[in-house]
């Protein structure tokens, strides 16, 4: 009887090793996709026991707002409700860190969320979000692997170039599925690509991130070197790998905020702010050590030397810090 096969030994040995390293990372990746947990604000951002029963103590409105600037006021949060109050979640009784939001599915915050995944069965966010890039990656890989590779039997099947078997039928399904899923997965790695590129999440593209001075959809975008690194890390050994290797805590990030914040004075040292393609500006907390590295490619303005200005240009909250972009 004749068989579907290939005839080369070479060939043979290329798309079995090929065919493996595909399958391997991307079942690796899946796997890391489905059972990392995702990452919860940390303790610091929960209410006290004393900051809860003032909360519930007080009317809805500014008294209750005014104990959550009380919480929130060491905390690095930047970003505000679309009516400019604290952001709050009651069900977790939690001041939420900036692009962290409460999952109906999973009913917790989740730091940095992007979407909640039925295929996986999980909430994309911060802790698995490289993993989930991957995974989508490495399928579309696998899938255009396979394509490819079934690609001339595909054709000899339309020309009637293959013996007349079972087998005729399993490389037309395994074609049609197989390019299906490519194209697919192909627009929606393109997505997540683009989101990268732009430091946004998909949560981010539908409601703009909003900040105390307005609504800035490029708010984290740093430039997009550092949108990558922040996703993959530093160390480019593991941008392939689903290990985790991404910037920070999830709890902070850098912002980028162009405009100056109305309820802050003018800029340190009479620097001008007005100059959208020449300067950021950042919010007066401090980030963390791991994700405030990537502001310092260029000379900035330090809290402290900010401080030592405050008796020569009279600002009202000198603690800001300046960066040339890059």
């Amino acid at each position: 009887m004749d068989k579907v096969t290939m005839t080369n030994i070479g060939e043979k040995v290329v798309c079995l090793v090929a065919y493996h390293i595909f399958f391997m990372l991307f079942v690796w990746s899946y796997w890391k996709t489905i059972f990392t947990l995702p990452m919860n604000p940390s303790k610091e951002f929960h209410l006290s026991y004393s900051d809860k029963e003032s909360l519930e103590r007080e009317p809805r409105g500014e008294s209750q707002q005014e104990v959550l600037r009380r919480a929130a006021k060491d905390l690095p949060i930047y970003t505000r409700t679309m009516s400019g109050a604290i952001r709050y979640c009651d069900r977790c009784h939690l001041v939420k860190p900036d692009r962290c939001h409460h999952c109906s599915v999973c009913d917790k915050c989740i730091l940095k969320m992007d979407h909640h995944c039925p295929w996986v069965n999980n909430c994309v966010g911060f802790s698995n979000y490289k993993f989930f890039l991957l995974f989508l990656a490495y399928s579309l890989l696998y899938c255009l692997f396979i394509a490819a590779t079934d690609l001339q039997y595909f054709i000899k099947f339309w020309t009637n170039g293959l013996p007349d078997t079972q087998a005729k039928f399993h490389i037309m399904f395994l074609f049609f599925a197989a390019a299906m899923f490519s194209v697919s997965l192909s627009s929606l790695f393109g997505y997540h690509c683009w989101l990268v590129s732009k430091n946004k999440s998909t949560l981010e593209v539908f409601r703009a991130p909003i900040f105390r001075h307005r609504t800035d959809k490029n708010g984290f975008s740093l430039g997009f070197s550092k949108n990558l690194r922040q996703v993959f890390g530093d160390e480019k050994k593991y941008w392939l790998l689903p290990v985790f290797s991404s910037l920070g805590d999830g709890c902070s990030f850098p912002t980028c905020l162009v405009n100056q914040d109305p309820e802050q004075a003018s800029t340190p040292g009479g620097l001008n702010s007005t100059s959208k393609n020449e300067s950021h500006l950042f919010p007066a907390k401090p980030l963390r050590d791991s994700q405030s590295h990537l502001l310092t490619d260029t000379p900035s303005w330090s809290e402290t030397s900010a401080k030592a200005e405050k008796g020569k240009v009279g600002m009202s909250n000198p603690a800001l810090t300046m960066e040339n972009e890059t």
